[in-house]
């Protein structure tokens, strides 16, 4: 009897018959065309003593016992001439059970382990083949059109265990399904009942039970081998995995694959990233990923890790270099580090494959093997049809990992100035690689050495006491509109609570009239909050004429603080847009000067804009620091805060309430350190000593001309302080300079400054701003060969 593992679970009762088969050789025999005829009839000769052939069988035994007529039956469908190359079978359906094939067909489950290797469909569970059986049964018997195609596959492995991939194309010809007495019948309610529920297969039993129908016939398998095609797919489908990083079954399979793509057993996948900016190949910190180029080293030079013509081929042409015996290449180049990197490997034949975009190249793909001559310039070319995808997964994985370094800067550090992004960046990377290798990671402080600071601040001048007028002044008409409605209150019903309240509103009206004092302003909002809100709410709702005062009232009362908003609002409104203007002004100037030497800049807004830079050699990545650019920027900050002087002085008299400030420069020529303080997210002074200049940095702007009452900042003044006299000298030159760029008026005082605490024997140059009306004017900037002669004269 037909035995399979699908015999007791199928809709379908399989019995083997030819007579779909005869039948059409009985038509033949009766053909005009002679041969024909006479062929046809013998075959039927040898069929007729047979009657089971055409009714059908179960009992696979007969199979063996009819095996030469039903070879001479089929003889047409597997012709001999072509039995060494079609791939091909005839077979029940859904089953194992196979009693005619090519040669070919043969030779391939030699091969792969004999008589007794029995190969299985690829993904095709129990349950589905049921449900593909049903659906047969659907479309042929009943009617219904239902699409389940999908491509079936087998995976045999080769006499060298390289997996090959061959796609199925079934012939269903020579098979007729008829129904049982079990079989059902079927509305289209029942079909959309099934339409809706693939999963669940007792309700696909229930429609079509099992053996409701008989499948008599066989069927054609025709195998195409697509181990070619269904490698690429595999090769792309490995690379689109979001997994690379989880674990080593990623590179497994990409070798796996590779080994069926080139029909190699032992190959091996490498890869290594190019750094374009140090020109060396580095490790790609995957699990399981490994460099044969690289070895055991984390980074090397390519012209370290390459031969002259590896390397033009590689990097200058973009194309593969194979080395098809790497014995034999290792003593004809003279022992190179190359070869013989390979060599001590046990490496035999190997192909490097740039990987490259628009002509940058990427990284190497580098695919070794241990037999020579396996891997050569000839088969290197069928890398053609996978290289578009590993650059786009090589281009998408430097984006992941940019974000995903990105990611680590942002959430150990918040956002990063560009000039040092390169520090932090590396420091990720680290972090990174320790996470994946099992480490503990920690973002270390990123500390710079020997940098120059720079400081600079152009503060709104007398905000706090501008501030307080405003807030006054709200107060004061807030009350005094309480006061009316109260007024109105105790002239209509005469209750001496009314008259109780306008006092204690007068007795905060007379608190505030000179000056507010700190507590004053939560004092009146409390009042108003907890004992004036309340009975409004009331009069609105028991005096119509009352509620139209007190809705008055409350429509002059701010949404967002619960109180008058008027003066409050001119006032901040004018320090935002003089705060807006001002930033925006110097981080536009900002990108210029980074391109004449990178530096460390932040900037901040407080009532007015502050800024903080830092120059020097660890502050950049690549280039040579000298002191001339510490001269260069300090002229350029110079120039930039009489810019926006100038840029305020244009807007102030558009403002609600007319502002103004005051400029400070703070000269510091001792070189210090600075460390990125994680836990602050932000950079600071690191050490005890460098501390005094944080020190001066904050009581600065406090103090006064010595022996005076005189503060040092004043408006139309830009105030330069320093402690040595070079840096007196060096400044009143760029007075001098910038005064013939009409920056300045030519009026100069140096003063000196009265002791703060921690800090004395300070100076200070105040020069007088030239303002200038015109918008052109204000434009206009020295050019950096003015900058340069003027550094050099």
């Amino acid at each position: 009897m037909i035995k399979d593992c699908y015999e007791n679970k199928l809709p379908i009762q399989q019995l083997i018959s030819f007579d779909k088969l005869l039948r059409q050789y009985d038509a033949m025999a009766e053909s005009d065309d002679v041969a024909m005829a006479k062929k046809a009839k013998r075959i039927l000769k040898m069929a007729e003593p047979f009657p089971e052939l055409r009714e059908g069988f179960s009992d696979v035994s007969l199979l063996k016992k009819h095996k030469e007529v039903i070879n001479v039956i089929l003889q047409d469908i597997f012709p001999e001439v072509l039995t060494d190359n079609e791939i091909k079978t005839a077979s029940l359906p859904y089953s194992d059970v196979i009693f005619n094939s090519s040669q070919r067909f043969r030779n391939i489950l030699k091969d792969a382990g004999g008589e007794n290797f029995r190969p299985q469909m690829r993904n095709l569970p129990e349950d589905q083949m049921y449900i593909v059986a049903s659906t047969v049964i659907l479309n042929f018997h009943y009617g219904f059109s239902f699409d389940f195609k999908r491509p079936f596959f087998y995976d045999i492995p080769d006499k060298h265990g390289v997996m090959r991939h061959y796609r199925i194309l079934y012939n269903a010809d020579f098979i007729e399904i008829s129904p049982t007495e079990k079989a059902k019948e079927l509305t289209q309610e029942d079909v959309d009942e099934l339409l809706d529920n693939f999963d669940n297969i007792e309700l696909w039993k229930e429609k079509i039970p099992p053996h409701s129908f008989v499948a008599k016939g066989f069927v054609v398998s025709n195998m195409f081998d697509v181990t070619a095609e269904h490698s690429i797919s595999e090769i792309k489908s490995s690379l689109i995995a979001n997994d690379k990083r989880n674990g080593e079954s990623f590179m497994g399979n990409l070798q796996e694959t590779f080994r069926s793509f080139f029909n190699v057993p032992n190959i091996k996948v490498g890869f290594v990233e190019y750094n374009p900016k140090d020109n060396r190949f580095e490790r790609v910190f995957v699990n399981g990923m490994q460099s044969f180029l690289l070895g055991d080293n984390e980074a090397m030079p390519c012209t370290s890790a390459l031969c002259k013509n590896s390397y033009n081929k590689l990097l200058e042409e973009n194309s593969y270099f194979a080395i098809s015996d790497v014995d034999r290449y290792y003593k004809s180049s003279g022992e190179i580090l190359l070869y013989k990197g390979l060599k001590e490997k046990g490496i035999k034949s190997a192909i490097l494959a740039p990987i490259a975009e628009n002509g940058n190249l990427l990284g190497v793909l580098e695919l070794v093997a241990y037999e020579p001559n396996v891997l050569n310039s000839v088969n290197a070319n069928k890398l053609e049809d996978v290289m578009p995808f590993i650059v786009s997964a090589v281009l998408r994985s430097k984006n992941e990992e940019s974000n995903l370094i990105d990611a680590v800067i942002q959430n150990e550090c918040t956002s990063v100035h560009d000039s040092v992004y390169w520090r932090f960046e590396e420091e990720a990377k680290r972090f990174i690689k320790d996470n994946i290798e099992g480490r503990q990671p920690t973002f270390k402080e990123i500390v710079f050495k020997d940098v120059y600071p720079l400081y600079g601040q152009i503060d709104i001048k007398d905000s706090s006491h501008a501030r307080n007028v405003a807030i006054q002044r709200d107060l004061m008409i807030q009350l005094s509109t309480i006061n009316e409605v109260l007024e109105s209150a105790w002239q209509k019903r005469k209750l001496p609570i009314y008259e109780e309240l306008m006092f204690r509103v007068n007795n905060h009206i007379d608190s505030i009239k000179e000056t507010l004092h700190t507590n004053s302003e939560q004092a009146i909002f409390n009042f108003v909050m907890e004992e004036i809100n309340p009975v409004f709410t009331h009069l609105k709702k028991s005096d119509k004429a009352l509620g139209k005062l007190i809705l008055g009232y409350e429509s002059s009362i701010d949404m967002g603080t619960d109180s008058y908003y008027d003066h409050r609002r001119n006032y901040d409104e004018s320090v935002t847009r003089i705060n807006m203007r001002l930033a925006s002004l110097i981080d536009k100037k900002q990108k210029a000067a980074q391109a004449m030497f990178p530096h460390y800049f932040e900037r901040y807004k407080t009532d007015g804009v502050e800024h903080n830079i830092y120059i020097g050699k660890e502050i950049v990545d690549d280039q040579e620091f000298d002191m001339l650019y510490l001269n260069n920027l300090r002229l350029w900050q110079l120039q930039v805060m009489c810019e926006m002087e100038n840029a305020h002085y244009a807007l102030k008299p558009k403002l609600p309430v007319p502002l103004d400030v005051a400029s400070l420069i703070l000269v510091y020529s001792t070189s210090l350190s600075i460390r990125f303080r994680m836990d602050e997210k932000r950079f600071d002074v690191d050490g005890t000593y460098n501390a005094r200049y944080e020190i001066i940095k904050k009581r600065i702007d406090k103090s006064y001309i010595k022996g005076t009452n005189e503060r040092l900042t004043q408006a139309g003044k830009m105030v330069i302080v320093y402690s040595q006299k070079k840096d007196e000298l060096e400044y009143l030159r760029y007075i001098k300079f910038l005064r013939s760029k009409g920056y300045f008026t030519g009026k100069v005082e140096i003063v000196e400054l009265e002791g703060l605490q921690g800090v004395s024997g300070m100076k200070a140059i105040r020069a007088d701003i030239l303002y200038k009306n015109g918008q052109k004017d204000h434009e206009k900037t020295y050019t950096y060969e003015d900058l340069m002669n003027e550094l050099k004269a």
